[in-house]
């Protein structure tokens, strides 16, 4: 289908340019949230006729953006989540999730149409989520998914917090196979020289 773009999308164009694209995305995503017009004369005229208007409010709407964008770059949101030895999360971190730590945490207006997020996350760690405030205006936030506020500040430091308990672990099994017998061992056993002296059998006293 071809359209006629009315904001700048990804890969696509920007306002103004006639693109194609499959008949899917123009009627499930692209028309139904106004950013473009099916490219047929009535709707080339009414662009034109509108278009010192899109691009002002376009440029209105990207400053705003780009002023938020200064709160919001480079901010860090933690997520506690029950996990397992290995770090695979019981469960996943959504869109949504992100969405609702960002509002915790003071910033307003993010919507999970703007949070872009390949798959949900799954595992412990540190992860960037890129966050577009505009289509010409995007940020990167970290998700801090951990099991505790303490392995977040760890994570936040830079420290792998399940290499960090797997060497812990091994440090401790060996300090355990080091170890020296119990003390009850120890004790059960009797010293030398505590130890009956036999008598001599009676042949044996004869003889000397």
């Amino acid at each position: 289908m071809e359209i006629i773009l009315l904001e700048r999308i990804e890969k696509l164009g920007g306002i103004g340019d006639v693109v194609t694209v499959k008949n899917g995305f123009a009627r499930n995503y692209l028309l139904p949230n106004n950013k473009a017009l099916r490219a047929n004369d009535a709707n080339r005229k009414l662009f034109e006729a509108n278009r010192s208007k899109i691009e002002a409010d376009n440029a209105e709407r990207r400053t705003d953006a780009e002023g938020r964008a200064k709160d919001i770059d480079g901010k860090q949101v933690v997520l506690i989540r029950q996990a397992s030895n290995t770090g695979q999360l019981y469960g996943s971190v959504s869109v949504r999730d992100i969405v609702d730590a960002l509002a915790e945490d003071g910033v307003v207006g993010v919507t999970k149409s703007m949070v872009e997020l390949e798959r949900p996350i799954k595992s412990l760690g540190l992860v960037d989520v890129k966050v577009k405030l505009h289509p010409e205006v995007a940020v990167t936030v970290g998700v801090n998914v951990a099991r505790s506020p303490d392995e977040a500040e760890m994570q936040k430091q830079g420290i792998d917090v399940i290499a960090a308990m797997f060497e812990e672990e091994q440090a401790e099994a060996v300090a355990s196979a080091l170890e020296p017998d119990s003390e009850d061992e120890f004790e059960d056993a009797t010293p030398p020289s505590d130890l009956p002296v036999e008598a001599p059998a009676a042949d044996e006293a004869e003889e000397a």
